[in-house]
């Protein structure tokens, strides 16, 4: 018996597949997106025995490749009888629901060829119906927001524990070299005291005690540190609530030698504590 989860997503078109994949990417799924079932069986031993071991694997399968509703039942029971305990979690939603959906995307219905969306709906229905009957877990999206939905299929897949939490880069610049463009949040610490002016201290980075016990016992500093964490405690809950699985928060000074640098590092054991992955990184320690 494989030890991996293995879903197959499935359901009708506009029912938020997609976005049920995107949101099991960011958590660590090994995601294939229109996969004819046909090869599923190939796949999943590719997976199990080949030479990067993925843990957990979500498949979206749907009307898109039409053959896979002739055969879906033998091809499940050849896959879980090789031991692969496959999960079906199968995507609807009302009409209405489907039609504005189609209506707002100007998308096409993949069966919506002669005939208009709302036959097109109901001849999938139709069709999907038996799939339907195989589902672990039905999930009706209707009148649901993309952030519902996602919260819907963490719940669902992974449990509210789960959940895998925020993942915070923070990184030292140099505001002379330009501010990182992959920045969500940037701080400009060029109002503190700069230990470049300090002789001994100069050939010096942050990553030094001296140095970074210069910058940090500053009254402004430790003024502007229990603001910015105060304000970090605010923020970085709700991005993670609004679906940001990465956020890079980037500290810049002239250089990005000192200032930053002190403070990226100082900024480490806070963000741990609030329960955050925290990566350090320093773009230009090493310039100038």
């Amino acid at each position: 018996m494989s030890s991996k989860r293995i879903l197959i997503i499935t359901g009708l078109s506009g029912s938020g597949k997609s976005s049920a994949a995107r949101v099991l990417e960011d958590e660590g799924f090994f995601v294939v997106d229109n996969l004819p079932l046909v090869l599923l069986p190939r796949f999943l031993d590719l997976t199990e025995h080949g030479v990067r071991f993925t843990p957990d694997v979500a498949v979206v399968i749907d009307i898109r490749n039409r053959d896979f509703l002739a055969d879906y039942e033998s091809t499940l029971k050849t896959v879980r009888e090789a031991g692969y305990p496959v999960e079906i979690l199968f995507f609807e939603a009302n009409d209405d629901a489907l039609i504005r959906r189609y209506s707002e995307t100007r998308r096409r219905h993949p069966l919506a060829k002669q005939e208009g969306v709302p036959e097109g709906i109901a001849r999938e229905r139709e069709l999907m119906s038996g799939f339907k009957r195989l589902a672990t877990v039905v999930c009706d999206t209707t009148g649901l927001t993309v952030h519902q939905l996602r919260d819907q299929v963490l719940e669902t897949v992974l449990g509210r524990s789960g959940q895998m939490p925020l993942v915070v880069k923070v990184q030292s610049f140099g505001f002379r070299y330009g501010i990182p463009i992959e920045s969500d949040l940037v701080f400009d610490v060029r109002f503190l005291p700069n230990p470049h002016f300090i002789e001994e201290l100069r050939p010096l980075t942050g990553l030094n005690s001296e140095v970074r016990g210069y910058v940090v016992k500053q009254p402004a500093c430790q003024e502007f540190l229990k603001k910015f964490q105060d304000m970090l405690k605010f923020l970085l809950p709700y991005y993670r609530q609004e679906g940001k699985s990465y956020l890079t928060l980037s500290i810049g000074c002239t250089g990005g030698r000192h200032r930053s640098v002190s403070l990226a590092e100082e900024m480490r054991p806070f963000l741990a504590g609030q329960g955050f992955v925290v990566e350090i990184s320093h773009r230009d320690i090493e310039k100038g």
